[in-house]
């Protein structure tokens, strides 16, 4: 069954709030970073994206660029900008996109429940991001950035939830830049946290919704905390990973898109032939095309799009993960055409959320970046967590969910 456990928070004043908090690490590159940051020394980008401390030419993954991470986040508190609760608490984190707000639980999963299989997974992980990721909580010593968390809703948490909304004054309540409303509530009746934390314990699994990486390398970073420490006895924070999590039904995903450098050493003319061969084929000229079903895709090429169909026979309705539209993508095109053979790894191909429109896709591609953009039709949240009941995987970055949890609101130290 699993965990969820309180913990003292260290978070901003109220007052600073909407300065400290900010995008996630991985939804933006350095340069991004370094605008995002401009004028705001609050933003917690110089501790989650801490090369932004350094000149451009400084190579993100250099030691004294975990170093600085530590170096900001002591900083931070020193000046008061974040702070540690004096006692353990849950948290309520609620976003606002389009009229519809999702409300989440914050709290601590265990190390254990990932490790031993109560934590479900549905993507692997690549190796680069894994290992930068375990680096960066070895520096600061912290969970910065929270994870993405689903469960099946029950229905006695979402009351909690709802009550303690209704009858207390939100402790952060501010809108974004990309117009998202992010609203916050600490939850410090010990009555209430025992309560959730019980009805946690009669949760049989919670799923990964986002967050793959930074959920990995938490729980190595404590598997060697613990092995190190020979007075170890289970309760110690490293044991504890910082998590949102959210009932199933108040998700969405959106699609996960994917770029590739070259054509394979194939003329544009030869690829669409290739891709006749397991899809139909049908140009659709300069404007963007968005994939209208499962098992169509848009693909973008030399000034124009084309709409991909499968072909019947080429996927297996009876296979969860064959008949995914990122699995026939991956194997028929990216594999077979592309010579993509391993997605986690190949320098060649990049992922596009589908949050930055498909027009980033052609933006890419017309830039000379990249030869070729493909677009895929989102998974649904019953296919996620099937597959992942299942203990099968899917292909990577192949889930995007939006609104994107704000970095920065509470931050769990090890």
């Amino acid at each position: 069954m699993a965990i969820l456990k309180p913990f003292k928070g260290v978070r901003p004043p109220k007052s600073f709030a909407h300065l400290v908090a900010s995008r996630p690490y991985d939804v933006m590159n350095s340069t991004e970073a370094r605008a995002e940051a401009a004028g705001n020394e609050k933003s917690l980008l110089y501790l989650i994206k801490p090369e932004i401390n350094f000149t451009p030419a400084i190579d993100e993954h250099e030691p004294a660029v975990y170093a600085k991470a530590a170096e900001m986040f002591d900083l931070f508190q020193s000046k008061g900008w974040l702070v540690q609760d004096t006692k353990d608490c849950y948290y309520i984190y609620a976003q606002t996109m389009n009229g519809i707000t999702q409300f989440g639980l914050v709290g601590c999963a265990g190390v254990q429940d990932y490790t031993g299989g109560i934590i479900k997974k549905h993507e692997l992980t690549r190796p680069d991001k894994e290992e930068d990721r375990m680096k960066h909580v070895r520096a600061t010593s912290a969970n910065l950035e929270p994870v993405f968390f689903t469960y099946r809703a029950v229905r006695e948490l979402d009351q909690i939830v709802a009550i303690w909304v209704a009858e207390h004054p939100a402790e952060y309540d501010f809108t974004s830049v990309d117009g998202i409303g992010h609203h916050f509530w600490v939850i410090d009746n010990d009555q209430i946290i025992n309560r959730i934390t019980g009805l946690f314990a009669e949760i049989p699994c919670t799923y990964v919704a986002d967050g793959h990486h930074r959920t990995a390398a938490a729980a190595l970073v404590g598997n060697e905390r613990r092995n190190a420490n020979p007075d170890h006895n289970g309760t110690e924070e490293y044991n504890y990973f910082l998590a949102v999590h959210f009932p199933d039904n108040q998700l969405r995903i959106i699609d996960y898109n994917r770029v590739v450098r070259d054509l394979n050493g194939l003329s544009v003319y030869r690829l669409l032939e290739k891709l006749s061969l397991s899809f139909t084929v049908n140009k659709m000229g300069p404007e963007v095309y968005k994939p209208c079903c499962l098992h169509n895709f848009g693909l973008y090429v030399d000034g124009n799009w084309y709409s991909l169909t499968a072909n019947p026979g080429t996927y297996n309705n009876n296979d969860p993960i064959g008949v995914l539209d990122v699995t026939i993508s991956s194997d028929l095109i990216l594999r077979d055409i592309l010579g993509i053979l391993d997605l986690r790894t190949d320098r060649r191909i990049d992922f596009v959320g589908g949050i930055r429109g498909l027009g980033e896709l052609q933006k890419r591609v017309d830039s000379g970046e990249m030869a070729v953009a493909l677009a895929l039709y989102p998974v649904s949240m019953k296919q996620l967590m099937d597959i992942a009941d299942t203990g099968n995987i899917m292909p990577p970055k192949t889930t995007w969910f939006e609104p994107k949890l704000r970095s920065g609101l509470v931050i769990h130290k090890l």
